[in-house]
Parts: structure tokens; sequence; C-alpha cells
């Protein structure tokens, strides 16, 4: 009885061999599949593709701290004077107006039109061509200095290094409101709704802050520190007009200051 017995556990061990690998083979080989490839539940880092055609300098592999600097304003100066060029011309053009109606002498049809023009981009679209409008033009039409406009060019965009600079091309943290006018901040507050505008030119870039600058009314005490110092007959500096920027940023004073310091230490490189 005891052999039959041994004999038969034998049997059944022999058979439970045989059949292992073909119950429980096919679930252990699945699990060491999946362990020997776990790169492939990584997901690869999206590179976000410029939304312009422009070939930009790398500034993030310039390492010398001066090369660097001289790398990012003589790509920013040439937009920058070219801004305030077309300014000039516009300004000269209402000066010239007013000097006629203050001397009662008629504008022609194409200084009418030149004039309309250009209220019609500074947003003086219901104004009549008189005295008082194209003073108050005029408060709007001028120039901004340099060296202001590209120190905060450098600031906003981390001397051209930051995503919106280089994937928009806006080197001044500029916002816009609709949707998909612009890049999404990756921080951007819950509930809000502002992009950071795209441009297709630096000049394009350039051209927007100058607009800004000279017609949101956040931006009013500059253009009224402006108007003093031309009425003083004094230059308008940097620096000066830097305290019109109070709203540019949330930190205020600090940013004023932060400014000031770095077109202290960059006067150098300005006029290169």
């Amino acid at each position: 009885m005891i052999k039959k017995l041994g004999l038969i556990l034998f049997t059944i061990i022999s058979i439970t061999a045989l059949v292992y690998p073909f119950i429980w083979g096919p679930q252990e080989q699945s699990a060491q599949v999946t362990e020997s490839t776990p790169e492939q539940a990584v997901k690869k880092p999206v590179v976000e593709k410029p939304k312009h055609n422009v070939k930009l300098p790398d500034f993030a592999q310039v390492t010398d701290i001066k090369e660097k600097k001289s790398l990012f304003f003589d790509f920013i100066r040439g937009p920058v004077e070219k801004a305030n060029s077309r300014v000039r011309d516009q300004r000269a053009t209402l000066e010239i107006a007013l000097m006629m109606i203050q001397y009662q002498q008629a504008l022609s049809a194409t200084q009418e039109q030149k004039v309309e023009d250009i209220f019609a981009e500074y947003g003086l679209v219901d104004e009549e061509i008189s005295e008082l409008s194209l003073q108050q033009a005029l408060r709007r039409v001028d120039v901004i200095p340099k060296e202001l406009v590209m120190m905060q060019a450098a600031n906003e965009s981390a001397w051209g290094t930051s995503r919106f600079a280089r994937i928009g091309l806006n080197f001044f943290g500029q916002w816009c409101f609709s949707e998909g006018c612009g890049l999404v901040p990756k921080r951007r507050n819950q509930g809000a709704k502002h992009e950071v505008a795209v441009y297709q030119s630096v000049q394009e870039a350039v051209d927007a802050y100058f607009y800004n600058i000279n017609t949101h009314n956040a931006y009013r005490e500059l253009r009224d520190i402006r108007a003093e110092l031309r009425q003083a007959q004094q230059p308008l500096t940097a620096k000066d007009l830097a305290y019109g920027l109070m709203s540019y940023s949330e930190r205020g004073e600090a940013y004023i200051e932060e400014l000031h310091a770095m077109i202290d230490h960059n006067e150098a490189y300005f006029d290169e």
C-alpha cells in the first residue's frame, strides 16, 4: 500500500514538473519584458520650436560676460535706433503742423493726412487737428532713450536667453490677452488668461514696446517726466525716465533701482 502511495505521489510530481512551464511561463516572461524596458514609460521632453523665422545668436552659449553683453547690445541696438528715428520723423511732422496753426497758416491736404495717421496710430482717432490736440500728441510721440530700452530688454529677457525671447522674440515681457495670441507662461496664476506676445521680427517687438510706453495709461508718469524735461530744455536721460516705469514690474521701486544700477554698469556698451 505504501509503495502504491509513493508511486502515485511520484507520478503527480513528475506530471506537475512537465506542465509547470506551460502554466506559469508566459506570465513570468511578460513581467520580465516589462521590467527590462522602463525607458518606454518615460516621456521625452518636448522641444519648443520658435514661432518665428529669425536666426538668433545663441546668447546662452557665450560664457564671457563682456562678450555676451557686446553681442546682445549690438543685436538690439539697431532696431531701437530705427524706432527712435521713426518717432523723430513723426514728431517733426507734428511740430511743423503746430507751428503753422499757431501762426494761423493752413495745412496742406498731405500734411493733414500725415497728422491724422499719426493721431490714429497713437490712439487719438477722435481728435480734430488743433493746437491742443497737437500738443497732446507731442506728449506721446517722443523718443525713449536707447540706454533705457536696451537695458530693459536685457533685464526682461535675461540677456536674450529667456524662453519668451528665444521662442517668441519678446524681449520686453509684453502681454497679450486673446487666447492663442502668444505663449502661455508656465507659472501663470490660476484663473489668469494673459499670454506673452509673440513677434515675427525683432523690429516688430521693439516697435510694440515703444507703442506700449508711449500710449498705455500705466506709463503716463514717464511721459509726464519726459514732457517736463522737454519744457525745461533738459536732456532726456534713461535714469530720469526710468522713474516712470514703476508699473512695469510688480517689484516697483526695487525694479527702478535695478535698472539704474544696470544703466550705470553698462555705459561702456551703449555706443559701441
